[in-house]
């Protein structure tokens, strides 16, 4: 293999069989592969960085431009990625322009670490990768909407601990769930703003002796509302910044979770509300008759691996002293499977939502009498009768018969209740969050 950056003595750098770099390696190149364009964008800025205190000449500055739009090239070509040899994609941008640009590429590390050096890099990627989150979960909010549309003043049971306990609409259960995820997205905003700060200039955690880098005119180049003030709390915030945007994943994830553990009971023979689209669903290999809902299965479990991912984030970087330490390095990957895994359940649910119908027959089948006996003891209520004394009397009385499904809606007046259900106030909601989840939104918001 190649002699790694960090190798003083290349007589004495580990071969690609060597167990230590195998070991230290792990899978990080995987994530780097993906990392690799933003770690040129920030070597663009660091480079801008050394041209304006002179480090850089403008011929090397113009050099360096060069190569590292020929690596972003071939990279979009699928001509170059990173490599287990390579440990990492700082050192495919080094190697790159050292090859291309000569002693301009020899200069480029100047003033930084790898630890900076990869923080800029995974915040711009998590930048990005929130927004893109924001707007899978705002679509899903939208289905959920829509859905709630399809479905004006249909009845469906409410339930608690799986009986069945007053009444509730389709669209007041869909719209539930659109609100949560309305909730969501502040969630998904503030970890987005909580990781966007610059890391550049703490090098390897204690500043940069000599030069005196232009570390908040770089930050406001790539776009981060600032910069962290002191060297010392970049590698302080390793861990838990990740821990953030895990924690907004996870709380995503828990809302899918729970309304896919619905879809999939409802779409049960025992309920048989809900028909689920075909092509979400698989077959038995032995029992012809079987549909299973599988991707909502799916992003049922997944939920679990997002608080999987959250919990090694929150543990792994406890009981280090401050500094650098190798251990960060799995932060990396925990956060960065948190996105892709909360971004592909989003992805699934939505597909799922939008072609999913209720069954009007089934839904009001289901609608038994003795959902009534709370509004036959808030009636006594209205009369004068005090609760207690009005819910022991239904307790004891015969349910009421079944009035119509508008009848039965009409017993409510108060906005997000069964019948007046406010769609309306959740796309109002999503709105403002338009700005920061769009693909070349501001990224200091």
């Amino acid at each position: 293999m190649s002699t790694p950056l960090w190798h003083t003595d290349s007589s004495s750098a580990p071969d690609s069989d060597d167990w230590a770099h195998r070991f230290t390696v792990g899978d990080d190149y995987k994530w780097d592969r993906q990392l690799l364009p933003y770690d040129i964008r920030a070597s663009r800025a660091h480079a801008w960085g050394l041209r304006q205190i002179e480090v850089l000449s403008e011929k090397e500055w113009n050099a360096l431009q060069e190569a590292l739009d020929a690596l972003l090239a071939a990279y979009e070509a699928g001509e170059r990625t990173v490599t287990p040899d390579d440990e990492d994609s700082h050192t495919v941008i080094e190697r790159f322009v050292t090859a291309r640009a000569g002693p301009a590429g020899r200069k480029l590390h100047t003033g930084r670490s790898r630890n900076d050096q990869v923080l800029a890099a995974l915040r711009l990627y998590l930048r990005d990768a929130l927004a893109m989150l924001g707007r899978r979960t705002a679509r899903l909010a939208e289905a959920l909407c829509a859905l709630a549309d399809r479905h004006p003043r249909q009845p469906l049971p409410g339930y608690t601990h799986l009986q069945r306990a007053m009444p509730s609409t389709v669209a007041l259960w869909a719209l539930g769930y659109a609100e949560t995820l309305a909730d969501d997205l502040d969630t998904l905003h503030q970890a987005r703003r909580r990781i966007n700060v610059s890391p550049l200039g703490s090098a390897a955690g204690y500043g940069v002796p000599v030069l005196d880098l232009p570390r908040a005119a770089i930050a406001d180049r790539l776009g981060f509302r600032t910069a962290h003030t002191h060297a010392t709390a970049v590698q302080l915030s390793r861990g838990k910044h990740e821990l953030a945007v895990a924690h907004a994943c996870t709380q995503v994830g828990a809302a899918c979770n729970r309304l896919a553990s619905d879809l999939v009971l409802f779409a049960s023979a025992e309920f048989d509300f809900v028909t689920l689209p075909d092509d979400s669903c698989t077959g038995s290999s032995i029992m012809p008759q079987k549909q299973n809902p599988d991707v909502l299965e799916l992003a049922r479990a997944y939920h679990h691996r997002l608080a999987a991912e959250m919990q090694h984030l929150s543990t792994g970087p406890a009981n280090l002293p401050s500094g650098y330490h190798r251990d960060l390095q799995l932060t990396k990957g925990a956060v960065m499977r948190s996105v892709q895994i909360a971004g592909d359940v989003l992805t699934a649910l939505t597909t799922v939502v939008r072609s999913t119908e209720f069954s009007a027959d089934a839904t009001w089948r289901a609608c038994s009498p003795a959902l009534l006996a709370t509004q036959q003891a808030l009636t006594r209520v209205a009369d004068g009768v005090p609760f207690r004394t009005a819910y022991q009397q239904a307790a004891a009385s015969s349910p009421p018969t079944l009035p119509s499904p508008d009848a039965l809606l009409d017993a409510y007046a108060t906005d997000g209740t069964p019948g007046h259900e406010r769609p309306d106030l959740i796309r109002a909601r999503l709105r403002p969050h338009r700005d920061w989840m769009a693909p070349d939104g501001a990224a200091h918001k």
